[in-house]
């Protein structure tokens, strides 16, 4: 993987004349040529950094315009996203458990995407996880806030996740019939028994970790002037900024982390379980070299955004579907980037598709689970780009934060709450209307 990464690197930074670079994007699909489309366009959808590849490993490409050295540290952070941990001692990646979900990053980011709704998957551990807490939303005694159901040897997990679906149906507008699923979590102790009730469950999938670095570097302010707590303009639309530590927090479902530094730390204390600086042992001790932490956080903060597909009649439709649906409301089409140490980051128009705000997304997307500033009802809205590849990255992929949505018009008729009248919108339209809408979410 790694080898493949390092074709694609050579190619989409060697200077090329126009007409050679032109060619070589072509026939390999590295990244857009210069000045082909404009700087604002939505077609680069990461600004500069955009990368022309649509196929599987259409998340992994490297952001293009990187420095030598940001390359090679890029390189680094692939090697540490990749490596499985084992248990200590070790000369090689030590330090998994004793307790932990799975023991890489690439294990559960699958292709650097989402993870499956399952659990257990391919022998990898869970790709599904379930943060818990107590009815007052403080962590559990017991458990922390998230459930680990595999151990190191000599240890024992903290029991199993059953997973069950249960189906429900509805009808388009026309009476076109639909089928929709929501997971049902049971926790099951050692001793073969559901753990007590009284726990606040929420299944979580991992979400894709592309297009990162431009994200963190979305200014605060540009944020908060996309809120509208309680909704002054009436238009049903009312979403709030995440605060961290003071700061705006925009990474996680429940937008619990302001920055890709904690958003590695915390993956690999709560994953598996390895201790680093940010989340010490108790005595003050860790385990992972802050090189390795930083690298990683680098990589997720350096990968690409593909383009979006072009040249699209039926795709023009949906684009105007999803505007007239409202669904822009809240994946707000374009955002801005302001300064900070990676070049290539810095003053970059994007197209994420994102306000980065919480919204209350209605009883049925609840998993009553408060978490930082978010509520039970809250979710961050998710970044859009690069969402019609998700099923060519991982074919099972799901959508939501649970990934009960098998498909993007299930996620849509899942949206409750502040997206009620857009999912109405949607389910009322007629069918070219609602075709036209999937085939524009997937060019993106």
């Amino acid at each position: 993987m790694i080898a493949n990464r390092i074709m694609i690197i050579l190619i989409t930074n060697m200077k090329f004349s126009f007409p050679s670079l032109l060619s070589v994007c072509l026939l390999l699909g590295c990244r857009d040529a210069p000045d082909a489309l404009g700087p604002g366009s939505p077609v680069r959808a990461g600004g500069d950094t955009t990368v022309e590849n649509r196929t599987s490993s259409a998340y992994a490409v490297p952001a293009a315009g990187l420095t030598s050295d940001e390359l090679e540290l890029h390189l680094d952070g692939d090697r540490a996203f990749d490596s499985t941990f084992v248990s200590p001692p070790s000369l090689v990646n030590p330090g998994l458990g004793p307790v932990f979900n799975n023991d890489g990053c690439s294990h559960c980011h699958i292709k650097d995407g989402r993870g499956p709704p399952v659990v257990g998957a391919n022998g990898l551990g869970s790709p599904l996880v379930v943060r818990l807490s107590q009815s007052d939303g403080t962590p559990s005694p017991a458990f922390g806030d998230q459930f680990q159901d595999r151990a190191t040897y000599g240890h024992e997990p903290e029991g199993t996740v059953d997973l069950a679906w249960v189906e429900s149906t509805g009808h388009y507008g026309d009476g076109e019939p639909f089928a929709l699923r929501r997971p049902v979590v049971t926790l099951i102790g050692l001793d073969g028994e559901p753990l007590p009730a009284g726990l606040l469950l929420s299944p979580r999938i991992p979400p894709p970790v592309f297009g990162l670095g431009l994200l963190e570097r979305v200014p605060d302010a540009e944020i908060v002037a996309l809120a509208d707590p309680d909704d002054a303009d009436g238009d049903g639309i009312s979403g709030r900024v995440s605060r961290v530590g003071g700061v705006v927090g925009r990474f996680g479902w429940k937008a619990d982390s302001a920055d890709l530094d904690t958003v590695a730390a915390a993956g690999y204390a709560r994953e598996m379980g390895v201790s680093n600086s940010r989340y010490p042992e108790a005595n003050g001790e860790h385990e992972l070299d802050d090189d390795v932490l930083d690298a990683a956080a680098f990589y997720t903060r350096t990968l690409a955004v593909p383009a979006r597909a072009m040249n699209d009649p039926q795709v023009d439709r949906g684009e105007h579907a999803f505007r007239s649906m409202g669904c822009g409301d809240c994946h707000i089409e374009t955002l801005h980037t302001g300064d900070g140490p990676v070049a290539v980051l810095r003053q970059q128009v994007i197209h994420a598709y994102t306000d980065l705000l919480l919204h209350n997304m209605g009883f049925d997307l609840a998993d009553g689970r408060p978490e930082g500033f978010a509520s039970g009802t809250e979710w961050r809205t998710a970044p859009l780009w690069g969402i019609g590849l998700a099923k060519t990255v991982l074919p099972d992929a799901g959508f939501l934060h649970d990934g009960r949505a098998r498909t993007l018009a299930e996620a849509i008729l899942w949206h409750g709450g502040e997206g009620e009248s857009s999912r109405e919108r949607f389910r009322l339209a007629p069918a070219r209307s609602r075709d036209a809408l999937i085939a524009f979410l997937q060019a993106l």
